[in-house]
């Protein structure tokens, strides 16, 4: 997938976001290094550490799947006004790193800044066993 394709589809799965507390939609794609697509959206819950990211999600969709090494991570967070709030936490940058993501891809709404970055950009010193 290309640049704005995976951008498209991040933001298409945001629309399917359980996000009543923050009012926060996200979507994420991941391609595997196969070539396999997945994605998801955060869910929310009230108990807040009981909610999951889009990314967490998808990740964990695609692991599930048979998916060892991840090409790309991109996601959208469509109710922000600019890709400052569509980047992933702490969290999911190390669930990243266990997967070895080349390129995370950022965006917000339609007509918001795209960037990409390496793991390595978003992550530095990551843990390592």
């Amino acid at each position: 997938m290309d640049t704005n394709e995976l951008v498209e589809a991040a933001r298409y799965a945001a629309q399917g976001s359980y996000s009543p507390y923050s009012g926060f939609r996200v979507g994420a794609v991941v391609v595997g290094s196969n070539g396999e697509v997945f994605t998801s959206a955060n869910v929310e819950n009230a108990a807040y550490p009981s909610g999951s990211c889009a990314e967490a999600n998808v990740i964990g969709a695609a692991v599930s799947h048979g998916v060892r090494n991840i090409e790309t991570v991109a996601v959208a967070c469509i109710d922000a006004a600019d890709t400052d709030g569509a980047y992933p936490c702490g969290k999911c940058r190390q669930i990243m790193s266990e997967f070895e993501v080349g390129r995370v891809v950022v965006t917000a709404g339609v007509g918001s800044q795209v960037r990409e970055h390496t793991l390595d950009e978003l992550l530095p010193y990551r843990f390592n066993l």
